[in-house]
């Protein structure tokens, strides 16, 4: 059943925090602009486009690592939980969850309000014995549950390796901010991208269809849209690189002519050749995921890793803290 969306979830018209990151990170150098802002609605779409692909592997992997994980899954969970899912995006993969484990209700969180609704009311007609929560915040920090789940085991889901996109001291920020939410004694299934090949790797940000080019390009058409911005779109190139001593793959927009353009009322030059930096997606052996769970308030308590290794889902638990031996 699908509950009523929390009122103070939602954003105003042009997010004041969307304002400030884009004006400061094109601003700084080099250029960068956190990835998060990927996904208004359009680019909530090309990335779902871009899970089919065949070059990107994450997606499929993690269906069918949570396919068969289910049984193992849901002995860990038990019944009964609410699930709250971190950046739902369309919720493609949660069902797989849902059918496993058998919870209470499901708390999608994602900042693009128009595609959170739609999902989560397909979602609601699917599962019509699980109470549906939408909640259109930004989860970076931890963020206030329905009343109704607020008594109720919780289960945090954050799939796709999302936690890779972001910086190590972000990424445990987010993990502490995804404690502060769940509170102590809940539970966090995390899907976790293993370092791999850079020919496999790269393909995967920088597919041939031109999906990927789209998705980063599609940064830009917000930013004119939403910011009275007159950036030249044709100006810029999609760029998928392998960062070997930050073991990330990065995401750049690369100019192909020296050009000048307006943000918000603010004047910018960019030379041929230069970037804007937007997005990095870090890959993590299985002892570094686990000490990026500990550093970040979480015990690992479960771990299921592809046939090839190539991906892992961890699960977690927010255990009482101890103190330094």
């Amino acid at each position: 059943m699908l509950k009523q969306e929390a009122e103070d979830g939602h954003h105003s018209l042009v997010d004041p925090e969307f304002r400030r990151d884009v004006i400061e990170g094109l601003a700084r150098c080099p250029r960068a602009i956190q990835a998060r802002w990927f996904y208004d609605r359009r680019g909530s779409e090309l990335f779902e486009a871009i899970t089919d692909l065949p070059e990107y592997y994450p997606t499929r992997t993690e269906a069918a690592l949570l396919k068969s994980a289910g049984p193992e899954l849901a002995e860990a969970i038990g019944p009964g939980r609410a699930v709250v899912e971190f950046g739902s995006g369309s919720s493609a993969k949660t069902p797989l969850l849902l059918s496993a484990i058998a919870p209470a209700a499901y708390v999608p969180i994602d900042i693009s309000g128009d595609f959170l609704r739609a999902s989560a009311r397909d979602l609601a007609e699917r599962f019509p014995a699980i109470d549906v929560y939408p909640l259109e915040a930004n989860f970076m920090s931890p963020v206030k549950l329905p009343g109704d789940v607020e008594t109720m085991p919780k289960l945090g889901f954050f799939p796709g390796s999302t936690i890779g996109n972001l910086t190590r001291y972000a990424a445990v920020d987010l993990l502490r901010a995804m404690r502060g939410s769940l509170g102590e004694g809940a539970q966090l299934l995390i899907g976790i991208d293993r370092v791999k090949s850079p020919d496999i790797l790269v393909p995967a940000y920088d597919d041939a269809q031109g999906v990927t080019a789209a998705f980063n390009l599609n940064l830009l058409e917000r930013i004119n849209r939403e910011l009275d911005g007159d950036i030249p779109i044709d100006g810029f190139i999609h760029e998928a690189r392998w960062n070997e001593a930050a073991s990330r793959i990065e995401m750049h927009l690369i100019a192909t002519r020296d050009m000048a353009f307006s943000v918000d009322g603010r004047n910018f030059q960019i030379r041929k050749g230069e970037g804007i930096h937007t997005e990095n997606s870090h890959k993590y052996g299985p002892r570094d995921a686990r000490m990026l769970m500990d550093a970040g308030g979480w015990t690992v308590i479960g771990e299921w890793s592809a046939p090839d290794d190539a991906f892992a889902l961890l699960l977690c638990e927010a255990q009482p803290r101890s103190p330094a031996p």
